[in-house]
């Protein structure tokens, strides 16, 4: 082997892939079904050699971004859809899309809980964003119904606030973001949805962030009106340099394409420059690429289980998106994890992570990440705040064999220091 692991780690790894090959199956179909539903967007899409081109300036009529919002489009099950390289993160994209919809006035009410940190001062909870142009500062009004104590969608709660406040939207994020509730699949989505339509007339959006193809349907098709998500996670493949896209109604996009330009201009804007082709191969390898996460995902947890620690998903959970999350339990086990993923990155591997502080967030945060795209978190990742319960979210693997490798030498690090 090129990797000396000790025996300690190579007996646990070897076990638990046995435990995991019924949920490699399972991942397996998932990723044929994704596969052909993207092969078959391309083809009744006509896609040639020259939407690849790049284009400048104001860029009018430029046909490879006008097929490849189409092809978003049929592949999510919406009605339409932007798909820019314009679009900094996810936080931008979830942004322009809260804005692009929101009139002052609104109410947003949030359904699972806390959104992820990074959205707070969009939003403007606990009065950040204040002064900076947040929502809050555009008097829109933020609620929330909280999870159950099992971390599932209140179902109760949510048709009697729904109906109660009557919000202009419902907003649902479907990964668990730096907690440790189950991630929502998109049957729960379907039921939220019913709920809430049943008692007012809203606007149901969805941070589809890490859910993209990890499931056979998506949000738009159980009926949410608008979705959001980042190009460096599920849908971009490893290959898409950044980006992300909004998919949803078309009177909604068109309100999005507004916010994302300006008022008359539109999705009818924007130079693709030299984007195009990446923005195609990534969505084209998106699904064999989330299917390797998440066979990544499935086999941390069944070898962290076999040291006895708390995982979430299990190991035999079925999953909603590609976020595996680790209760390491003290400081020094969680730092000892990423210093040893970092150990195996293709990039970077000679770093040494360390916590620090970072915009967007209240605790120091560590991570591991040596990706060919900085930040890009469908490359494997793992990060966490230096907070209790000192628990770390891994994600991505762009193929499963190097991201087992990584997660082994994680393991290897705790190891040689006495934590496992």
């Amino acid at each position: 082997m090129f990797i000396n692991y000790s025996e300690k780690i190579r007996q646990a790894a070897l076990e638990a892939e046995k435990k995991c090959s019924a949920m490699f199956a399972q991942t397996d179909e998932i990723t044929e079904y994704n596969q052909q539903k993207v092969l078959s967007a391309f083809i009744s899409n006509g896609v040639c050699e020259s939407d690849f081109a790049g284009s400048t300036g104001y860029a009018y009529g430029d046909r490879g971004r006008e097929k490849l919002d189409r092809i978003y489009a049929e592949i999510l099950g919406a009605e339409d859809a932007l798909v820019r390289h314009s679009f900094t993160c996810g936080t931008h994209t979830l942004g322009v899309a809260l804005y692009g919809v929101l009139r002052p006035g609104d109410t947003m009410l949030c359904v699972t809980g806390l959104p992820y940190d990074t959205i707070h001062g969009v939003i403007g909870i606990g009065g950040k964003g204040k002064g900076q142009g947040s929502l809050a500062d555009y008097g829109i009004t933020y609620a929330q119904v909280d999870l159950d104590e099992n971390g599932r969608p209140n179902l109760h709660a949510i048709r009697e606030a729904a109906a109660k406040i009557q919000p202009r939207m419902v907003y649902i994020q479907r990964s668990r973001g730096y907690s440790l509730r189950p991630s929502i699949t998109v049957n729960e989505i379907a039921k939220i949805i019913k709920e809430v339509k049943s008692v007012c007339n809203c606007i149901v959006m969805v941070d589809n962030c890490y859910g993209e193809f990890v499931e056979k349907i998506e949000p738009p098709q159980v009926g949410a009106d608008i979705i959001a998500g980042s190009l460096i996670k599920n849908p971009g493949g490893g290959i898409a340099r950044t980006g992300g896209y909004i998919a949803g109604n078309k009177d909604l996009i068109e309100l999005c394409s507004y916010r994302m330009t300006v008022p008359g201009l539109g999705s009818e804007v924007g130079a693709t420059l030299s984007e195009n082709r990446n923005m195609y191969m990534g969505i084209f390898s998106a699904p064999h690429v989330v299917g390797e996460a998440v066979k990544t995902a499935v086999f941390t947890a069944a070898l962290f289980e076999g040291f006895g620690f708390a995982v979430t998903p299990k190991s035999d959970e079925c999953r909603a998106d590609i976020i595996q999350a680790l209760c390491l339990e003290t400081p020094e086990k969680l730092i000892a994890f990423c210093e040893g993923m970092q150990s195996g990155a293709p990039v970077d591997s000679f770093v040494v992570p360390e916590p620090s502080d970072m915009p967007g967030y209240d605790s120091k945060v560590i991570m591991a990440a040596g990706a060919f795209i900085m930040g890009a978190s469908i490359e494997l990742s793992a990060d966490a705040p230096l907070r209790e319960p000192f628990a770390v979210w891994m994600q991505g693997g762009l193929n499963y064999h190097s991201a087992k490798a990584g997660v082994m030498l994680a393991a290897e690090r705790m190891v040689k220091k006495g934590l496992i």
